[in-house]
């Protein structure tokens, strides 16, 4: 059986300017320098993982071509989730421009910072049915207040891939597993929607976290989706606002199963959300 290929599902490259990334505030000012991908590799080789899929931080066309375009440059780029503006009449043609490109994998939009009913609007949910046809996995980035929205959309879309991103962001500084349990078991009855195991530790106390915080929310995640369908990711460079990439990896592995560790994607297609992303030839499954 081939060996398989360790992949952070969540990292993010950019040139920095304040009128690009306007989220990343004062408190975040770490943030406030270029990321690129020379930087990202001997760390993530060094904490196991082979590749990693690259993930829009901004709602800018011009980003996702960018990406794209360092993920032709550098290999150990396995894909790019970019942006293109789902509620446009034009998204057909936009898609289609997109989807051409062999490592464009999924499409994702800030949905945390827009109103909670967002995912439910019409014009973007025309948006969304959209990609199927593409062969696109669309990423959910909400507040845990958003999940019960989240899990209206995946069920309108039965046959489109979904990923939840960083676990739907439970209130773990608080230590708070309610309602977020409930919600996120709710959406994990969807089985097309995989979750990524990542920015657990940037919802907690930057300065004095500890594993063990993040344990309770990484079990729920694991009895929510079964190993399956949770993919392993760092959030990088967010995720050194609360320490370095090697512990945020080191996290992630922590939880995992020996045998079926998730974010493996075997050649064989025996991973069942190889698709989540990584696109396999059909003739290997």
């Amino acid at each position: 059986m081939p060996q398989p290929v360790r992949i952070d599902s969540h990292v993010h490259f950019w040139r920095y300017s304040p009128e690009a990334y306007p989220w990343i505030d004062d408190t975040m000012s770490l943030l406030k320098r270029d990321y690129l991908p020379p930087e990202l590799e001997p760390l993530m080789r060094a904490a196991g993982f082979d590749a990693c899929i690259a993930v829009q931080a901004t709602h800018t066309i011009e980003e996702t071509e960018w990406l794209l375009s360092l993920a032709g440059e550098y290999p150990f780029i396995a894909g790019v989730v970019g942006w293109v503006d789902l509620r446009s009449p034009t998204v057909e043609r936009e898609l289609e421009r997109l989807a051409a490109h062999p490592k464009a994998v999924g499409i994702r939009h800030i949905a945390q910072s827009e109103p909670d009913d967002f995912l439910l609007h019409p014009d973007f949910q025309r948006g969304i049915a959209q990609l199927e046809r593409f062969d696109l996995a669309y990423d959910l980035l909400v507040y845990t207040r958003q999940l019960p929205a989240a899990t209206k959309l995946v069920r309108r879309f039965p046959r489109q891939r979904f990923v939840l991103d960083h676990a739907g962001k439970p209130e773990v500084r608080a230590r708070k597993l309610e309602p977020w349990a409930t919600h996120l078991r709710e959406l994990a009855r969807s089985d097309n929607v995989a979750c990524k195991l990542s920015g657990l530790a940037t919802e907690a106390d930057w300065r004095s976290w500890t594993p063990e915080d993040l344990e309770p929310f990484a079990n729920v995640t694991f009895e929510a989706f079964g190993s399956d369908r949770v993919l392993l990711g760092s959030d990088w460079p967010v995720c050194t606002l609360a320490g370095e990439y090697r512990l945020a990896a080191s996290i992630a592995f922590r939880r995992s199963e020996i045998g079926t560790r998730p974010g493996a994607m075997h050649e064989s297609g025996s991973y069942r959300f190889d698709r989540s992303y990584v696109r396999i030839p059909r003739s290997s499954t």
